[in-house]
């Protein structure tokens, strides 16, 4: 009797380790899977060279709560100023660079505009990689408590394009959403599984999915400390990576967008508005208002792709005209 449930036992005890055994090998196989590399998307590359830079601000710098020091670009108000200020985030593989067309307009028309290199792009940090996921929440407040050094009462929009759209849904729909007036997601990105994301983001980005899943079941038993291995690649141009940040790691790759977008939009304590480019390559821009519902205001500039929404006249105008104007429901 005693022999045969000891028996039992030892058998239950070998399938168990044999099916932790295969599990770990499996997950090993899967992290060892290359990130592959994307080429170039010339309608991004293209567009974003036609921007002229010529009078692009110097880099401030500021202290993060880590220590590190990240970068920002400080566009004055033309005057008349009126009584609000923007900061304006980036998308993903670029900097404060991409934005400073719709920057410069904004200051034109009278609004204080930050433009921050988000960690793990421009100057800020390392090249695609944070410490942690929520480090970039725990930024965004930090730089808030900067600019309230100098500007305490004036209040702030937050703005921001494809994946740093998402990422401004993210923030509004958490504490840090508080220091803000409203935000304003322009060409957002909202995940690989919106109905507005095309494929690869229209050949613009590619994740290594069994990477991305091996990681994801780590975290969930609680090991992250592979979560810097590099996750998903862009399809930026050969010879571009003192510019461009060509790759995330995943914890990068999981800050930088909203979480779950109709969550954080329920979630946001703050008004919400959209701003979709109509020729948009990378998202399906008639798709927006179905996705978010109506409780979120959707504009389509006509004429317009992912990056000239952010330089074309036709697009920062009323973007810009939409931020000075506004004025809150009583």
């Amino acid at each position: 009797m005693l022999g045969t449930a000891f028996f039992f036992a030892y058998e239950i005890l070998l399938r168990a380790l044999t099916i932790v055994g295969l599990a770990a090998v499996a997950l090993g196989v899967m992290l060892a899977a290359p990130l592959k590399g994307m080429p170039v998307l010339e309608s991004i590359s293209r567009t974003d060279r036609a921007v002229d830079r010529s009078d692009l601000p110097a880099v401030d710098r500021f202290q993060a709560r880590d220590g590190t020091t990240l970068g920002y670009r400080h566009y004055p108000a033309h005057q008349p100023a009126v009584p609000r200020a923007a900061v304006l985030v980036h998308g993903s593989s670029g900097s404060s660079i991409a934005v400073h067309a719709l920057a410069k307009a904004l200051a034109a028309v009278g609004v204080e505009t930050f433009a921050p290199d988000i960690r793990g792009h421009g100057v800020s940090g390392t090249r695609g990689d944070i410490g942690y996921l929520g480090q970039l929440q725990d930024d965004m407040a930090d730089f808030v408590s900067e600019i309230r050094k100098t500007r305490p009462d004036v209040p702030l929009t937050l703005l921001g394009h494809s994946a740093g759209g998402g990422f401004v849904l993210r923030v509004i729909a958490s504490q840090v959403g508080a220091q803000f007036e409203r935000a304003i997601m322009i060409a957002p990105y909202l995940g690989y599984d919106a109905s507005t994301s095309r494929g690869k983001s229209g050949g613009w980005a590619q994740a290594d999915v069994p990477r991305v899943i091996a990681l994801t079941l780590l975290g969930k038993l609680g090991f992250h400390g592979a979560d810097a291995l590099p996750t998903l690649a862009f399809a930026v141009p050969p010879g571009s990576k003192m510019m461009l940040t060509d790759r995330y790691s995943y914890r990068l790759m999981r800050n930088f967008y909203t979480r779950d977008f109709r969550e954080d939009i329920t979630a946001a304590n703050r008004p919400l508005a959209l701003i979709a480019a109509g020729d948009d390559e990378l998202m399906l821009s008639d798709q927006y208002q179905p996705a978010v519902g109506p409780s979120v205001p959707v504009c389509v500039i006509p004429g317009v792709n992912h990056m000239a929404v952010l330089s074309a006249p036709d697009a920062v105008a009323p973007i810009s005209g939409d931020v000075a104007n506004y004025r809150p429901a009583l």
